[in-house]
């Protein structure tokens, strides 16, 4: 990808799934002096839950109040999915959004399609976390003082004990004692994340009993 550079138009877009690597990926575009203008969630055809990590539609704006930046949601199936990503996607090409940040780390197939649907309108696609170790995130990620709380995690790799456990190194090591990547980039576990260097204020996330739905053991809120 080609960087934008320091005379060109810096607003961005962030794909936001209110996650570590999300969240990661947005303070490390603003460092580089991007300017995050939207953060953009797919949600569940009802509107009431992420997509990606099943967060309740409150948390997601209680992050972009706390971020001060706007957010745009929209209802989608997974088999829509992309579609519904294209119309936010043609609603900024008439506008002053440069690039889309994403929080991929090394998973070919996520990167080339975001660069394939931002291509489609002519704008970058932002990857700062792109082939970065993914231990060195998670310590950065820590180091930075993020707040990720694990909120969903596959029932036939970890125990529901993780459930409501905040990424810290004594946890990374806990995680990695299992035998799976403690980074969870391919499914093993999603977070919140309720605090960090962007927030004005911490979010308040209520954990509630733990339910198991497709696969998946969730903190319901």
């Amino acid at each position: 990808m080609r960087p934008i550079t320091k005379i060109e138009n810096k607003n961005v877009f962030s794909s936001w799934s209110g996650g570590k690597d999300s969240a990661l990926a947005l303070y490390l575009a603003a460092q580089e002096g991007y300017v995050p203008r939207f953060l953009v969630t797919m949600m569940t055809e009802d509107g009431k839950r992420t997509r990606a990590h099943g967060l309740p539609l409150s948390i997601i704006q209680a992050q972009a109040s706390s971020l001060q930046i706007s957010l745009i949601t929209r209802k989608t199936t997974w088999e829509d999915y992309e579609k519904t990503f294209l119309s936010v996607l043609h609603g900024f090409k008439e506008g002053d959004i440069a690039a889309g940040v994403f929080g991929d780390i090394d998973i070919d197939a996520h990167k080339e399609w975001t660069e394939r649907l931002c291509a489609s309108i002519s704008i970058e696609s932002y990857e700062p976390l792109w082939k970065k170790p993914r231990i060195f995130l998670l310590e950065t990620l820590i180091g930075l003082g993020f707040k990720a709380t694990i909120v969903s995690l596959k029932s036939r790799v970890m125990d529901k004990s993780f459930l409501g456990k905040t990424l810290d190194r004594n946890l990374i090591k806990e995680i990695s004692k299992t035998g799976i990547d403690p980074s969870g980039e391919n499914g093993e576990y999603h977070t919140v994340v309720t605090d960090g260097p962007l927030f004005s204020h911490p979010i308040k996330f209520d954990l509630n009993k733990p339910i198991l739905k497709n696969g998946y053991w969730v903190l319901t809120s």
